[in-house]
């Protein structure tokens, strides 16, 4: 690549790199200033830290994702992503008030109306943000040329993935591998075979190809050493492909142990700032969420009193994270309480079930009390529903992967229930699918997916007839 090409890449990603940094941390900021102006109200040194901490906040919590697709189909994820990171910012912001007892230094009307309209700002500047990114950074004469040596299913999948994520900036150029290509015609794909192994070096050295990627299968952990020996010659990026995808993964990646290099295959997707993020959001929705709901708590709770014998809440053993025990509260809807070596599953107009219970758990209401295990941390908004003991023992015997699911805290609500998994499980076929859904959750969790699946789940309440 020619040094005026380097310079102009280079350029790009520094520009839009501190673009991502100072947009948001400009518009949260300047907006807590524009507002205390407006009202009238003397920004001293108490917002003036306040807005230094929202600068550092937004910086971090509110850059564009590096994405490479059009402006129009990422409006809307991008809208919800920014109000789930201002909501996370304000937990932040929240929990540093309450632990330095300073919030009431702070006009309330200020801080209420800058929480309130700062997203409407931010929502359209880093679209704009998201466009500019576009335009300066996903440049095609900014691309690296690539080369692959070896073709299998997981190279082809790899280019097709360069080739759909522009914002890599990777360009692919063909393929090397000992087979002919008619040979190579997997799933009748057209492979661009550039040459054999041994001709991959002098390529490099001829072309200036700055990134190689080797998929060759483990088994021929000899051959790629001997290409890694030969390649020694050039100053292209060498990457090692693992064939791996047959595996059953969870949140799958690289890392290193005292210098030695591991590939984590099933792992929490919660680790570090992710677990920090999501633990954040629990807290700030779960509890508004309480704050509204308490009130009908109570009635709800005067209602079970009044209409049938038993205590109010219902405790149930159930399997958490990493498979660890915890209770897990319910408002009572049925004239038993189950929580032995067997517990029978709810069904269509079971005897067990009294009529104010038939209502709460129709809505889903019976799951409110949740919320405090939720605070308490040992549940999650969302995640996968946990089972009763005797449950989780019969099916991690009968569905592969089953206690996989565990890797997360369990949640009031999931991935499987809005798709059609609420209620009963009247089988091991179902009991399968709600587990594929729960370990597709932890693939590709993310904040979004968690706030879109609550969305969905309102509906769901309100639409569905599975829970009974």
């Amino acid at each position: 690549m020619t040094e005026p090409v380097v310079l102009r890449r280079s350029f790009s990603i520094a520009l839009v790199a501190l673009l991502q940094a100072i947009v948001p941390a400009f518009i949260a900021s300047g907006s807590l200033y524009v507002l205390c102006r407006l009202y009238d109200i003397a920004y001293d040194n108490f917002f003036i830290v306040l807005s230094a901490i929202v600068a550092v906040l937004a910086a971090v919590l509110l850059a564009p994702p590096r994405n490479g697709s059009s402006l129009l189909s990422r409006s809307a994820p991008l809208a919800f992503s920014v109000i789930g990171r201002w909501m996370i910012l304000l937990g932040v912001l929240l929990a540093i008030g309450y632990a330095t007892k300073i919030s009431a230094e702070y006009s309330r009307r200020v801080v209420l109306t800058w929480a309130v309209i700062t997203p409407a700002l931010l929502i359209p500047s880093i679209l704009a943000m998201h466009e500019i990114m576009r335009r300066l950074l996903f440049d095609p004469r900014n691309a690296r040329r690539v080369v692959i040596a070896g073709c299998n299913e997981a190279s082809l999948l790899l280019a097709e993935r360069l080739a759909k994520n522009s914002e890599l900036c990777l360009r692919v150029e063909g393929f090397f591998d000992d087979r002919s290509a008619e040979r190579l015609k997997i799933d009748g794909k057209e492979i661009r075979l550039l040459g054999r192994l041994p001709d991959l070096a002098p390529y490099v050295r001829r072309t200036g190809v700055e990134v190689i990627f080797i998929a060759l299968p483990i088994r021929h952990i000899q051959r790629v050493m001997d290409l890694l020996e030969e390649l020694r010659d050039t100053t292209a990026s060498i990457y090692y492909v693992p064939d791996i995808l047959g595996l059953d993964l969870i949140q799958s990646r690289t890392g290193e142990i005292q210098g030695i290099p591991v590939i984590a295959m099933c792992e929490t997707p919660f680790a570090g700032f992710k677990g920090v993020t999501k633990r954040v959001t629990d807290i700030v929705i779960a509890g508004g969420l309480l704050i509204v709901a308490a009130p009908f708590m109570l009635l709800i709770a005067l209602l079970i009193r009044l209409t049938s014998p038993g205590p109010v809440i219902f405790k149930q053993r159930r399997y958490g994270l990493d498979g660890q025990e915890i209770v897990v509260y319910k408002f009572r809807t049925m004239t038993v309480a189950e929580d032995g070596d067997r517990v029978e599953q709810a069904r269509r107009n079971d005897s067990r079930v009294t009529p104010l219970g038939r209502v709460l758990r129709r809505y889903s209401l019976d799951e409110l009390p949740q919320l405090i295990n939720v605070l308490q941390g040992r549940m999650s908004l969302v995640g996968p529903r946990p089972h009763a003991v005797a449950h989780n023992e019969q099916y991690r015997k009968l569905i592969r992967g089953y206690m996989m699911r565990h890797k997360a805290l369990p949640g009031i609500t999931g991935l499987a229930q809005v798709n059609g998994f609420r209620g009963e499980t009247e089988n091991v076929q179902q009991m399968e699918a709600r587990v594929k859904y729960d370990l597709e959750y932890l693939r590709n969790w993310s904040v979004l997916l968690d706030l879109k699946i609550l969305a969905k789940t309102a509906l769901r309440v309100l639409t569905d007839d599975k829970a009974y």
